[in-house]
């Protein structure tokens, strides 16, 4: 990185964050910031880099007027600048892995011969999990990844945001129709600008101290 940010440009913004209650429903994320937002998610780290998810930004007023109704009638859904609806791939198949071998090659230009060994490593992994994982599960938790990456990201720019996991999964599906291409509703996230009168926004932060949650294990 040419021009990273300081320590303490990432720890202002981290507790400049919060879970914003009520946006501003006047004000949009600039096209250009939105972008930068849309390559955090695209950036994100996935196992074996497989990328199980699809992400549905929703700006629309007409659709995120319905989401409040299938959101425990939370209105960031529909006074947010923009939602962003976390999906995940509910099964993996060999056509996913051979995509993505592909899609190494091209991208590294190297032949595809030289990546069989990673193939086989991968639709294994599929098809014979260790013991205890579970694929669609397995891929439901790095949606979770892409969350964190896109808050933090958020939080470096100004923007505010709020994770959601009150909602009707099956809803979402259905509005966005997503389930006819594999995927399924995980957790949503709304972003923009909070509103002078959000309350929370002055509220403290409560966090267990540090040294109740960070374990040293050194030489």
């Amino acid at each position: 990185m040419t021009h990273p940010i300081s320590p303490e440009h990432l720890h202002q913004a981290l507790q400049w964050r919060y879970a914003v209650k009520k946006f501003d429903s006047h004000k949009k994320i600039p096209d250009h910031t939105w972008k930068v937002l849309e390559e955090s998610l695209v950036l994100t780290p996935s196992s074996f880099g497989l990328q199980p998810w699809r992400f549905y930004v929703v700006t629309d007023m007409t659709v995120k007027s319905q989401f409040p109704a299938i959101s425990w009638g939370q209105t960031q859904v529909r006074d947010a600048s923009h939602v962003v609806v976390l999906t995940a791939k509910s099964e993996l198949t060999t056509e996913d892995v051979e995509r993505y071998i592909h899609s190494i090659s091209t991208t590294r230009q190297v032949p595809l011969e030289s990546l069989a060994g990673l193939k086989n490593v991968i639709i294994n992994s599929l098809q014979n999990p260790p013991a205890g994982m579970n694929v669609r599960e397995w891929n439901i938790r790095q949606v979770y990844i892409a969350l964190g990456n896109l808050m933090t990201a958020a939080a470096t720019l100004g923007i505010d945001t709020c994770p959601m996991e009150g909602i009707i999964p099956a809803k979402y599906d259905e509005i966005l129709d997503c389930r006819k291409d594999g995927y399924e509703t995980v957790v949503v996230c709304t972003l923009g600008y909070r509103a002078e009168d959000d309350k929370y926004a002055a509220a403290a932060k409560v966090r267990y101290p540090l040294e109740q949650l960070i374990f040293h294990v050194e030489q």
